[in-house]
């Protein structure tokens, strides 16, 4: 199903990390997105031309992850942004993640 149409769904400790295998079928719904070398995390870096256009990119990201409740941890500096998404409930990746991974790619309306 289109990750676009989905909303994360509350995880609890203990719940079920996605397999390498189903991981790697819903990056396939992403651009630009990659797991990490241990498979635990979904990361992806952005450029900007300055800090401004930066933290308008992390504030409407953080305005996402408020609405999904699904938080990522953000590097932010001059002129880029790094998003890394995992369930730690999981200690690894979830759908959730991904979820919240093709709604931070949507264009700006």
């Amino acid at each position: 199903m289109n990750l676009l149409k989905k909303g994360c769904i509350a995880c609890r400790e203990g719940t079920q990390a996605l397999s390498a295998k189903e991981a790697v079928e819903l990056l396939k719904q992403l651009s630009g997105w990659e797991i990490s070398r241990d498979g635990k995390w979904l990361q992806k870096s952005y450029k900007f031309k300055n800090f401004v256009q930066a933290i308008a990119f992390v504030n409407r990201v953080g305005d996402i992850a408020e609405q999904e409740n699904h938080h990522p941890d953000i590097k932010l500096g001059w002129g880029y942004a790094d998003i890394s998404l995992q369930t730690h409930a999981a200690g690894g990746l979830h759908e959730n993640d991904f979820i919240v991974a093709a709604k931070i790619d949507l264009p700006v309306q």
